[in-house]
């Protein structure tokens, strides 16, 4: 239970954690005052941001751009996997699968393999845009899966739904260092000028 004045344990005893008041010492003028402003204070913010910067710049800059040729893994599973989607969408459908609304969703499963079909061509070849497509259907999956899993109404269901995620979420975050070093510009030494 959460009040305004503090955090209330199992047997109504006031937390004071956070203010590093122990026993039943009364609690020291401004507390909580001091301790907000403490949060808000402009410097200490600014030196904040300045360590995560300096942080990011250092990640940054161990990043080296993709060879060319060069293939990482997640890329190259992720590639397999999108050819793998649309080829089982188009002969699955082919064998006949029942396809929930008709003839409507014909189109809907072609449109899928087209669209699987190019993000495997475009990851193969190292293409910014494929990637992040495919990143986004990834994120759609995990969040669709992560949802229905809490609606999960039988064992069958549950296991799908732990199995999309755990195939798509490492796949997910793999992606995303493969984003950044397709988007690094090829570091060459710069040529003197005149």
């Amino acid at each position: 239970m959460r009040c305004a004045s503090g955090w209330r344990g199992p047997l109504g005893q006031r937390s004071r954690k956070r203010r590093g008041v122990t026993g039943s010492e009364p609690p020291s003028a401004g507390g909580e005052a001091g301790a907000e402003s403490r949060r808000s204070d402009p410097a200490r913010q600014t030196d904040r941001y300045a360590r995560g910067r300096e942080r990011d710049a250092a990640v940054r800059s161990a990043l080296q751009p993709l060879a060319p040729g060069e293939r990482p893994r997640s890329l190259t599973i992720s590639a397999l996997l999108a050819a793998l989607l649309g080829a089982a969408n188009v002969v699955l459908l082919a064998a006949g699968w029942e396809i929930q609304g008709g003839g409507q969703s014909v189109v809907g499963v072609l449109l899928f393999a087209g669209l699987m079909g190019a993000a495997a061509i475009g990851m193969w070849q190292g293409r910014y845009w494929a990637v992040l497509g495919f990143e986004a259907l990834l994120g759609i999956a995990i969040i669709y899966a992560a949802l229905a899993l809490l609606v999960a109404s039988n064992l069958e269901a549950v296991i799908r739904c732990v199995a999309i995620i755990a195939v798509a979420a490492p796949l997910f975050w793999s992606l995303i260092r493969v984003m950044a070093r397709l988007q690094l510009p090829s570091r060459r030494p710069q040529e003197p000028v005149g």
